[in-house]
């Protein structure tokens, strides 16, 4: 991906949604030739010459510090996950091709993997940065289950999303499962923006999904790290479930998501029956295997 278009589109988009009442400037009326603030404007705010600036949002951040990053993202209302992602533009504009990491195939440890299977009562499974699922327990796959009826593997949730119409069915809230799909996307995109597994996904949802395409050139990012999401599961209903995504300290790059509901509520119930459900399916493939 090329990082000086990103910058570029970046810093111009969040710029467009300042107003100059909302960055603490004075209005004198009148109407405006841009949407937002002009550059002139958050440059002043960040304490950097207009030309500096203009540079920055051209897409050149070589040699960039971190205050003056940081002094942009307060100018431009950066929240936690955009002002991570500006850091990771930067940082990913400053290295040189000899020290760009070699892509390493991720693996799942045995450790992980037999701690996802004793999480009997929790769906969890374990992705890489352009969504792979990795593993999953039992329990996960009957979650994910018209994912895993795909015979392509590894199973990817952004692909799933955008190209396979039961994701519609089994996410409750389907806009904001792909809004949150392509702003993981895009932040792992900041981080490794040479990841060619990643560009070659990008580029077939782009080419196949007017969805994807229009919410990727957003250029919205987001931090995923606990939540509630809503399914819709053909075998059970609704599943209202908290999750909490884990990054994995000894695996780089894997995260490992865990959903859970309280004791006593319809989707604690509607759990323990797709626990069962999966139980079912998998004693039915075993029994049609050995048949």
């Amino acid at each position: 991906m090329d990082t000086r278009d990103a910058v570029r589109e970046f810093l111009a988009s969040r710029r467009a949604r300042i107003t100059p009442e909302q960055a603490g400037l004075p209005s004198f009326g009148g109407i405006r030739r841009v949407a937002g603030l002009r550059r002139a404007e958050v440059a002043m705010l960040a304490g950097v010459s207009p030309d500096y600036y203009t540079r920055l949002e051209r897409g050149n951040l070589s040699g960039v510090s971190d205050n003056v990053l940081d002094a942009i993202a307060r100018a431009l209302h950066l929240d936690e996950a955009e002002r991570s992602h500006l850091h990771d533009l930067a940082r990913a504009a400053n290295t040189s091709p000899r020290t760009r990491r070699r892509p390493v195939k991720q693996q799942i440890r045995p450790g992980v993997r037999s701690l996802l299977d004793a999480m009997t009562e929790a769906p969890a499974f374990v992705r890489n940065g352009r969504l792979d699922i990795l593993a999953a327990n039992q329990l996960g796959q009957a979650l994910y289950a018209p994912a895993f009826d795909s015979p392509d593997r590894p199973v990817n949730l952004a692909r799933f999303c955008f190209l396979d119409r039961r994701a519609e069915d089994l996410y409750a809230d389907w806009d904001d499962a792909a809004n949150t799909t392509v702003a993981l996307l895009r932040t792992e995109a900041g981080r490794d923006p040479y990841d060619r597994s990643l560009t070659d996904l990008v580029g077939e949802l782009a080419t196949r999904s007017d969805d994807f395409r229009t919410r990727w050139a957003a250029h919205n990012v987001r931090l995923h790290h606990t939540g509630v999401k809503q399914f819709h599961h053909p075998a059970v209903g609704r599943l209202d479930l908290a999750f909490e995504a884990m990054p994995l300290p000894a695996d780089p790059g894997l995260t490992m998501t865990a959903y859970s509901a309280q004791v006593s509520t319809p989707a604690h119930d509607a759990l323990r029956v797709l626990a069962s459900w999966a139980a079912t399916t998998a004693d039915t493939s075993s029994a049609s295997g050995n048949s």
